[in-house]
């Protein structure tokens, strides 16, 4: 008797870890508790933002071209990839599949769509279009693991269980501009990140400025395109879960756009020469203006005005 006692309290625990037991301490987790902890975390994650943009000013973001065994063992970029995006996919996802009091709502479907069709293609599609990848330091892979698990709660259960609009929602000029900057922001970022991957031809190394479409005006324009992005999005959303998750994005990408930046000049800057060399090249290859870096190092100015962040600033800066 005691022991088929014991085993139907262990046998309910067993039924709770099933996904049907999961949604019901989701349901059970829900109320204004929660939805302080929500407000916290948004607070949170902007000073996240803003602490790694901080950070980001005296130590490179060990990603990419800055890869390095410093920040522990390297991974395969793919797998990497895949892993570490996947939590802000599925975690959205599966508080939907929960369902909620505002799941069914159109405007939070149309919403929670968008964040995951972003998601989908980061962690499904993205990394099988990765050429030769860095490899991804272990510490760098953990960060981003994460901030997607973090994220993908916040964004995923303010649009699951609270975040509520009125029913001409979608028809509101807020929404349509939101949803249009998110759409062009993602077509941009879809964009820059393919002429990154066919920046060089087969066995070609070294370094190259990309041209073409928006990297004719913004030198990190796959940055330029996500933070445009995911300030679509918050408008469209119009909440502070959404807003956090814009303003810390922007402080992330705008801080390694700033460390882009700054070593695009830095490579011109290596391969400039004497005055009089340097003016030579500039009118050998058509480009009659040259700007000084220093003294004795000069550079074309279409070089100088295709690395500036945004030519229309940077070019009036330009003697």
């Amino acid at each position: 008797m005691n022991g088929g006692a014991a085993a139907r309290p262990a046998e309910g625990c067993w039924r709770g870890m099933g996904p049907g037991g999961l949604c019901g301490l989701w349901r059970r987790a829900a109320g204004p508790e929660e939805q302080r902890l929500l407000e916290l975390l948004s607070y949170g994650l902007v000073a996240l933002g803003a602490a790694s943009a901080l950070l980001l000013c005296f130590i490179p973001m060990p990603y990419g071209r800055y890869s390095s065994r410093r920040f522990g063992c390297l991974l395969p970029a793919r797998p990497a990839w895949v892993l570490q995006e996947l939590p802000s996919l599925l975690i959205p996802l599966g508080l939907a599949a929960c369902g909620g009091p505002v799941t069914s709502d159109w405007p939070n479907r149309c919403l929670l769509g968008c964040f995951v069709v972003h998601y989908a293609h980061r962690s499904l599609i993205f990394p099988l279009l990765i050429r030769q990848g860095k490899p991804t330091p272990f510490f760098t892979f953990v960060l981003a693991l994460l901030f997607c698990v973090y994220n993908g709660y916040l964004q995923g259960r303010s649009l699951s269980n609270y975040a509520k609009y009125p029913s001409g929602w979608l028809q509101d000029p807020c929404f349509i501009t939101g949803f249009t900057g998110w759409l062009v922001g993602m077509a941009i970022n879809i964009h820059s990140d393919h002429i990154l991957r066919n920046l060089r031809k087969p066995g070609e190394t070294g370094y190259k400025i990309p041209r073409g479409g928006l990297f004719e005006y913004v030198s990190g324009a796959n940055f330029f395109g996500e933070i445009l992005e995911w300030f679509g999005f918050a408008l469209a959303c119009y909440s502070i879960e959404s807003l956090s998750f814009a303003l810390c994005t922007l402080f992330i990408l705008g801080s390694r756009a700033k460390q882009h930046h700054q070593a695009a000049l830095v490579k011109d800057t290596d391969i400039t020469v004497a005055e009089s060399e340097q003016k030579h090249e500039c009118q050998h290859s058509e480009l009659i203006n040259y700007v000084e870096v220093d003294s004795s190092s000069w550079i074309c100015k279409d070089k100088f005005w295709r690395t500036g962040l945004i030519h229309h600033v940077l070019y009036p800066l330009v003697p």
